[in-house]
């Protein structure tokens, strides 16, 4: 197995300190292989996909475009 060295925040290290029976290599080892999982099924799913990247920003605007609407309308009913 490889070994990694990171930083972190000082306060984050305080807050670690504060639970010394947790294993905290095992924490990050456990987020480290979920989010690679998650990368590789979004890498699946994109490859698979028909999507354009021109579809993607036209889906992008019209969703934008209705959130717009919807904030629009819902400050005219407060009012």
């Amino acid at each position: 197995m490889t070994n990694m060295t990171f930083s972190i925040p000082d306060e984050i290290h305080k807050k670690m300190k504060e639970h010394p029976e947790i294993k905290w290599s095992q924490i990050a080892r456990s987020a480290l292989i979920k989010y690679i999982e998650n990368l590789e099924l979004a890498e699946e799913i994109v490859s698979k996909s028909t999507l354009k990247i021109e579809d993607v920003e036209e889906i992008g605007a019209e969703i934008k475009r209705k959130a717009w609407e919807l904030h629009k309308k819902r400050m005219e009913d407060l009012r």
